[in-house]
Order: C-alpha cells, then sequence, then structure tokens
C-alpha cells in the first residue's frame, strides 16, 4: 500500500496542466462566461494567465460585484487603461445601480465604440452625456439600452432619432420615451425605420411624447416584444398609444401590461404574417375587451397561443384555424375545460399545455 501511495503522489507531480495548454482562443472562450472581476483574478494562476484577462474580447462588469460603488468605479477605470488596445471588444454588458461620474461613463463608452463593439449593453445617465461616437456605428448588431428612471433632474431620457447602425439586428429599449423627430410625423413616432437589418425588437416599459401612436417600420423584423405601462406616470407622456405596424415579416408578438390595452393597426398582409402570440395581462378592464377581442380576430392564422388568467377574461373568438399549439397559464386549469373547447373548435388537433399561474 505505501509503494502504490508513494508512486501515486509521483505521478501527480509530474501531470500536465492540460488546461493551460490549450490555445489562447479557447481559453478566451472560457473566459467570457466569466464576470470581469473573476476573469481578472485569473491572472493569480501561473504565468501562462498573468496577461491572457487584457485580450477578453467580452467584457461583463456588475457593480453587484462589488462591496463599494468607489471600488467599482476604480475598477472600470484600471480594467480599460491596462487592457491590451490592440484587441477588439466584442461584447460589453455594464450593470450599475448608482449614478456613474460622467468623464468615466464617456470613457467607457468612446473606448468600447473605438474597439469595434457587437453586443452593447448599457444604463445611460442622460442622453445629454452620451458621446458623438455612440450614434454611429458599423459593427454593432445588438443594443440594450435602458435607463434608470424616465426623470432625472426634471428632464426625459428620450431615444435618440439619428443612430446610425446599419449592421443593427437585436434592439432592446427599457424605461425611454420616443418623440417624433419633424412634424410631418403624422401623429405617429416612427423612431425604427433606419434599422434595415433588425429582425428583433423589445419595447419594455417606453413612452412616447407629442404623438398618439408608435408606428413600427421594419422590413425585416421576425420578433416583437413590447411591455407597457398601465397609467401615464406624468401628464405631458402618453403611455396609453397605439401600435402601427409596418413589418410584413413579424412572426413572434409577445404582449405583457397592466389595465391598458393598445389598438393594433396594420394590413392584413402585416398581420397575417405573425404566427405566434403571447399574451401576459396583470389585470383587466371589461371596458377593454373590444379591443383585445378584436386583436384575435386579425390574429385568426396564429399557429400559436399562450395567454394567462388576466387575458382569458375576454370571450375569445373562436376563428384560430390554423392554432397548432395552446398554452394557457391559469390558477385552476381544470376549470377553464369548456373555453379549451371552444379555443379549438376549428383546431382540434392543437396541443394544449397548461402551467400554474397567479394570474
Amino acid at each position: 500500500m505505501e509503494r502504490r501511495k508513494t508512486k501515486h503522489k509521483n505521478d501527480n507531480k509530474h501531470e500536465e496542466d492540460f488546461i493551460s495548454d490549450l490555445s489562447d482562443c479557447i481559453l478566451l472562450h472560457t473566459l467570457s462566461f466569466l464576470n470581469a472581476k473573476e476573469a481578472v483574478q485569473t491572472c493569480i494562476l501561473s504565468k501562462r494567465w498573468i496577461n491572457l484577462w487584457n485580450t477578453l474580447p467580452t467584457l461583463t462588469l456588475s457593480s453587484s460585484n462589488f462591496r463599494t460603488c468607489t471600488s467599482f468605479d476604480q475598477f472600470l477605470s484600471q480594467i480599460f487603461s491596462l487592457r491590451d488596445h490592440s484587441s477588439a471588444i466584442r461584447a460589453l454588458c455594464l450593470h450599475y445601480n448608482h449614478f456613474m461620474g460622467i468623464r468615466l461613463y464617456k470613457k467607457i463608452i468612446e473606448y468600447t465604440f473605438s474597439h469595434n463593439v457587437q453586443r452593447f449593453r448599457i444604463n445611460y445617465n442622460s442622453i445629454q452625456h452620451l458621446p458623438p461616437c455612440f450614434f454611429s456605428s458599423h459593427t454593432l448588431t445588438s443594443l440594450h439600452l435602458s435607463s434608470y428612471s424616465l426623470f432625472r433632474s426634471g428632464s426625459t431620457q428620450i431615444f435618440p432619432n439619428s443612430l446610425n447602425f446599419p449592421a443593427l439586428t437585436t434592439l432592446s429599449l427599457e424605461r425611454l420615451a420616443f418623440r417624433c423627430g419633424t412634424s410631418d410625423d403624422d401623429g405617429c413616432v416612427d423612431p425604427f425605420s433606419t434599422f434595415n437589418m433588425l429582425n428583433t425588437l423589445i419595447i419594455d416599459l417606453c413612452v412616447i411624447l407629442d404623438a398618439q401612436n408608435l408606428r413600427i417600420s421594419s422590413t425585416k423584423l421576425l420578433n416583437l416584444t413590447i411591455c407597457m405601462y398601465d397609467n401615464d406616470p406624468r401628464k405631458n407622456f402618453r403611455s396609453s398609444f397605439g401600435i402601427e405596424l409596418y413589418a410584413p415579416t413579424v412572426h413572434t408578438f409577445e404582449y405583457s401590461g397592466g389595465e391598458y390595452i393598445p389598438k393594433l393597426f396594420g394590413s392584413k398582409s402585416v398581420i397575417s404574417s405573425i404566427k405566434h402570440v403571447s399574451i401576459h395581462l396583470l389585470s383587466f378592464r371589461r371596458n377593454k375587451t373590444s379591443i383585445l377581442f378584436s386583436w384575435l380576430v386579425e390574429l385568426a392564422n396564429i399557429e400559436s397561443l399562450t395567454a394567462n388568467s388576466s387575458a382569458l377574461t375576454v370571450k375569445l373568438p373562436s376563428l384560430l384555424c390554423n392554432l397548432k399549439s395552446l398554452k394557457l397559464k391559469l390558477f385552476q386549469p381544470w376549470a377553464h375545460a369548456k373555453l379549451v373547447d371552444f379555443l379549438l373548435q376549428n383546431s382540434p388537433s392543437a396541443k394544449v399545455e397548461f402551467s400554474k399561474s397567479l394570474l
């Protein structure tokens, strides 16, 4: 036994570090799954890892990984100063829960956009503080832009109308306001028409100024997700706006909200392109049943429908003739057997799934 143990110990001494022998490309891909703080900490593993982090193409930076705001700001300043400046940044994700200094804020954006960023996610302090380089990028394919709040220091956080992102395919906007670019907008805000490659659009808790409808113009849009406010947070905002669809390729439409249901405008060819619909309502007003009913009449050709209990309080139409999948999120699934039979009158072979919901 002692001889075997001795032999085993000697074998361990000569074991090779197979992980460190991997190529830089594989190691950097592995590090991209860590947040930036953890990635930097790998420099203590061995000489092989000392400078590996400073060419990391994906940076995930979160204030939750630091004890104080000051230590987080110091880390941000150092990581962009010490990084290998010849290496591109493919993705930057910045989460912070405090007001960042304007100088550091601009430094991060300027550095990232000058290094051919492709995926960019950030909260911005104020539109006035975005540097000029932010408004144009030929490499950016995904953008998630959100504000702390619609209101900061008495001003509104307005989505810029002058963005030039020809390669953008995914756009996610949270807690922002849209405003007409010109006086000839027909009472509609149309902020997405210049994004010719856009295929996924997420609008989360946004409002509009000086208009009645939000126009969504996009020739290649496939996936549309909208989450709306219940009520106007301020008198000069319109959260109860209509949605005009000028997107002939939309395939998936997801909507969630409170008491308000927007009117949906679009040609028959546009509406008929939608095949998958999800409706999640936190609450429901009886006087809005006609709007939701008209939605589903227009969307009669959909192939799948996902809805929760609040959405099912309206008498849904039995016109769903192409339905292949029906997913219901219900508090008491067994209490809706008649409703399911009603919905499947014209699609008896559709697959039905239930999941429990408090709403």
